[in-house]
């Protein structure tokens, strides 16, 4: 039988107080924690498992709210999201949540957060997002960017900005999402990487590669966050590695 493995880590980083990152991987949530060492799960391939990470918008209130909200509702939904269409309906309604949730409570007006996973299908995989965190396929040629970066451009000679140009949550109007979703075939063998940008900002992607190209699982997980922690650890670093097995 074919199956999917899923390593989770999620670590606040050196700099920030709190982790306001959040990630799903099936029906397991990991929301606004720490966890010491990376947690491999095993999911057999056929009914649709779903692997996301939310990432709190930094300067404004609740952001760990509005990720764990958005990570708990992809969870309830997972095993539904079947198609592309359904994936854009989840993540409009993972929006109204958020905006549900700061209109009650004046304390989490305006919060928001970056999603991006996908979700894993008996042949191919569906993968979205809306914000900046990113979905990178692992190829015997290089890291592969299968996500869509919501940023601005950016200026000559940066390469990262902390701006997002739409997200889920994060105005104090509604706002509706656009999200980016697509369909991409999926074999035994393939290596995704689900991650917030407390590791895609902090270490250039050739240094991603070389390390997936060396580890895999815990192993890969653990090199992963030391090289954003060795990197000064500015932001909280939440990542999901995924792999078809058979």
């Amino acid at each position: 039988m074919e199956y999917v493995t899923v390593t989770a880590l999620s670590h606040p980083g050196l700099l920030r107080e709190h982790n306001e990152d959040s990630l799903v991987a099936g029906p397991w949530t990991l929301c606004g924690t720490m966890t010491e060492n990376p947690q491999t799960l095993v999911f057999p391939l056929g009914t649709p498992l779903v692997v996301a990470v939310a990432d709190g918008i930094g300067g404004q209130p609740a952001g760990e709210v509005a990720s764990a909200l958005a990570v708990r509702q992809l969870a309830a939904l997972g095993p539904t999201l079947d198609t592309a269409e359904a994936v854009r309906d989840a993540l409009n309604l993972c929006n109204d949540a958020v905006y549900a949730a700061a209109g009650h409570d004046p304390e989490l007006r305006t919060m928001g957060t970056t999603v991006a996973g996908a979700v894993l299908l008996a042949e191919s995989l569906l993968v979205f997002n809306v914000g900046d965190s990113r979905v990178l396929n692992t190829t015997t040629d290089g890291l592969r960017q299968v996500s869509v970066d919501d940023s601005p451009p950016l200026s000559p000679g940066r390469r990262t900005t902390s701006l997002v140009t739409q997200a889920l949550g994060g105005t104090p109007d509604f706002s509706a999402i656009t999200p980016h979703v697509r369909e991409v075939p999926l074999s035994a063998g393939d290596r995704y990487l689900v991650c917030t940008d407390g590791l895609t900002d902090p270490v250039p992607e050739d240094a991603l590669n070389d390390l997936l190209q060396l580890h895999s699982g815990g192993r890969a997980a653990f090199e992963l966050w030391k090289s954003a922690i060795e990197a000064g650890g500015p932001d909280n670093i939440t990542l999901g590695l995924i792999g078809v097995g058979e």
